[in-house]
């Protein structure tokens, strides 16, 4: 039984990140980020490449030190805490497994060696070793050496020699980024599995915003070295408070209102892919705001398909049609179309974000 299966009483925020920058040079990597991870949660932390995510990771880690700000876990400071004595679980994206030692040795590693009350019970430790493989789906793997098992199966490894330590908070980064994409939705639902068994906060880096929204019980957009909104995965997808929130979805067209025909002047509009319809020109029922754009291609993905418009500015424009209920015109490449959508489709962002 692991002691992190019972959640911290009169405690709702496990980690608080308050005004945190980290500079290398003249480049500011996270500039004041706020953030809160509540107790058993699992939390997605989705941005670009370059964005800082992993910069954000290791700072919480203790791998590094902010510039400014503070970290803590359940209101105590951490920030100048050496890693080790942080109680935070990390899993890296590589796994970092010790390729010389068995699954069990790679498991029983922490527990050993642990600068605060080191395990020498040789039986409890292999009884501890064993709980976290069961928990991990890979009871009876202890024997078998990291190299001739999966790489699902490491992943897995990785997992329980974090777990088996009874870490506070477990920092995932891009855990599935070396899986096949079969493996990796498998893997989706035993994270989740696993975390809402032990109930610990999992924090999860990604780049991939299916992965965000499809793991997230909450999901924070890291852009411009801020968290620029954290929301319930459908209020975010659905409703994206500023224009890189919604860049970072890849599920909305963004443009400058300027564009839109009987629209509003300033400021940048977006509209979904899956809402945007299109029209011959001049065919754009009554009140419905448009915009005109040229075919270039599309793409057949099985149950959608996806058209290529080029707006007047330059701007690349993406329609989703659903093939179930299609409506969509035939398209002709290179042909001028209007692009038109219902007015509360649209959510318009004014500013720089």
């Amino acid at each position: 039984m692991f002691a992190c299966e019972k959640s911290i009483n009169g405690e709702t925020d496990v980690l608080t990140l308050s005004r945190v920058t980290r500079r290398y040079g003249a480049n500011t990597a996270l500039d004041g980020v706020d953030l809160v991870v509540p107790d058993n949660t699992y939390m997605a932390l989705l941005g670009a490449s370059g964005a800082g995510k992993t910069t954000l990771l290791r700072l919480i880690a203790g791998f590094e030190e902010p510039d400014q700000g503070e970290i803590a876990i359940h209101g105590e400071r951490i920030d100048g805490q050496p890693p080790h004595l942080r109680d935070i679980g990390f899993v890296f994206q590589n796994f970092a497994l010790f390729p010389h030692l068995t699954v069990a040795q790679n498991v029983e590693f922490g527990l050993r060696h642990r600068a605060r009350a080191p395990i020498t019970d040789d039986a409890e430790i292999r009884a501890r070793a064993e709980a976290a493989l069961e928990l991990v789906g890979l009871a009876g793997f202890g024997h078998r050496g990291v190299g001739a098992i999966s790489g699902g199966q490491r992943q897995r490894v990785a997992l329980a020699r974090t777990l088996v330590c009874e870490p506070r908070i477990v920092l995932l980064d891009e855990p599935l980024g070396a899986l096949d994409a079969n493996l990796r939705a498998r893997m989706c639902d035993e994270l989740r599995a696993i975390r809402e068994r032990l109930k610990v906060s999992f924090l999860h880096v990604t780049g991939s915003e299916t992965e965000a929204l499809t793991m997230g019980d909450e999901v924070a957009v890291l852009a411009g070295g801020r968290i620029v909104q954290s929301d319930a995965p459908e209020m975010l997808f659905t409703a994206p408070r500023n224009a890189a929130a919604a860049r970072h979805l890849n599920a909305w067209n963004i443009f400058p209102a300027g564009l839109c025909a009987g629209g509003a002047a300033q400021g940048e509009i977006a509209v979904r892919f899956d809402q945007i319809d299109v029209s011959p020109p001049g065919a754009v029922p009554d009140g419905r705001p448009h915009l005109a754009a040229q075919y270039l291609t599309g793409e057949f993905n099985g149950p959608t398909a996806l058209s290529f418009f080029r707006a007047e500015d330059g701007t690349l424009l993406q329609v989703v049609d659903h093939l179930s209920t299609p409506r969509l015109p035939e398209l002709t490449e290179g042909a001028r179309y209007d692009l038109h959508f219902a007015p509360d489709a649209a959510r318009q962002f004014h500013g720089a974000a």
